[in-house]
This record gives C-alpha cells, sequence and structure tokens, in this order.
C-alpha cells in the first residue's frame, strides 16, 4: 500500500509541475509587462484579450497561426496541454 500510495503522490506532483505554463521565457522576448512587440514581429501581448492570447498560443501549437516566428512558438507551447495554455491567457492580457 505505501508503494501505491508513493506513487500516486508522484504522479500528482508530476501533474502539477508539468500543467503550469511558466511565463519566464515568454517575457525574456515579449516584456515584463508585456508591453513589448517580440523580436520586433509580435503583436503586443498586452493590447490582446485573454481570448486572443488562448487562440493564438494553441493555434501555435497545432502549427495553424503565426507568420515568421510559427516554429519557434511551436516549440514553446507545444508542451502545454490546451487548458493549461487557456488558464495561462486568463492570466495575461485584457
Amino acid at each position: 500500500m505505501k508503494k501505491i500510495t508513493t506513487a500516486i503522490v508522484a504522479l500528482g506532483a508530476a501533474t502539477l509541475l508539468s500543467a503550469a505554463v511558466s511565463d519566464a521565457a515568454c517575457k525574456g522576448c515579449h516584456g515584463q509587462n508585456w508591453e513589448k512587440h517580440a523580436m520586433g514581429k509580435s503583436k503586443v501581448v498586452a493590447e490582446m484579450t485573454h481570448d486572443e492570447i488562448a487562440t493564438t498560443l494553441k493555434g501555435y501549437k497545432a502549427g495553424t497561426y503565426g507568420g515568421p516566428m510559427k516554429g519557434l512558438m511551436k516549440g514553446q507551447v507545444s508542451k502545454y496541454e490546451d487548458t493549461d495554455l487557456e488558464a495561462f491567457a486568463q492570466t495575461i492580457g485584457k
């Protein structure tokens, strides 16, 4: 029973760690307050709505959205579930 409980706790911790979207890499290009045109090419995230951000992030993940930064952004978001991207989008933008 102890092994099963330990495995469940470990699995739960791994799930929590993988579910949270970290904004550290994002802010490197988009600015601490989401005020920059990343690499001079992106929209200013601070001016986007939560829904626009979620749609954009999920589009990058699916490969259906983006211009010159499409490949770079797909790599940034592909590790996250759509629900994680939606939740993250609610924390930024307007």
